[in-house]
């Protein structure tokens, strides 16, 4: 099967966001993103594709010198056989290159950082790959003032539309 019939397919998809964790930016304040692959099983990739995932409620955690992503809803796949389902909830474990594991966990434990996952997608190879963030949570105060900048933003530009 060459490339061009796998896209006619779908085999092979590009960039494709599965899902979001839009509360992310709200929640938190993003300093460094970071790449990771997931280990997941066939039923797992199955339900991605079909664009079934929840991000909204996950972290990341170590586990035994890993991270791992923990919390993240991927609904069983509903045309495998009840044998081959995986748990919709389990600890999926992320792969990042050493020296990524060490920043990230320094990080955590030394300045009270935390990791969290802000985007699940397929790269151009069609892997799912888990985008995350090292972050510092906001205040309430921080987030309200997001949400004024955010509306005096939105009403500038009613404005400015109004005026042209």
């Amino acid at each position: 099967m060459t490339k061009k019939d796998k896209k006619k397919v779908g085999l092979i998809s590009t960039n494709k966001t599965v899902a979001d964790n839009r509360r992310a930016n709200f929640d938190y304040a993003i300093e460094d993103k970071f790449e990771a692959g997931l280990v997941l099983v066939g039923t797992e990739v199955k339900s991605l594709r079909h664009g079934q995932c929840m991000l909204a409620e996950s972290h990341v955690a170590e586990k035994d010198g890993e991270l791992h992503l923990l919390n993240a809803h991927i609904p069983e796949y509903q045309q495998a056989g009840h044998l081959m389902q995986h748990d919709p909830r389990r600890p999926r474990k992320l792969l990042l290159k050493k020296k990524e594991v060490g920043k990230l966990m320094g990080a955590v434990t030394r300045e009270g950082y935390t990791i969290i996952p802000i985007r699940l997608y397929f790269d151009k190879k069609g892997l799912a790959k888990l985008e995350v963030a090292l972050a510092k949570g906001k205040k309430q105060h921080d987030k309200r003032e997001a949400i004024k900048q955010k509306d005096w933003a939105r009403d500038k530009q009613r404005i400015l539309k109004e005026n042209q």
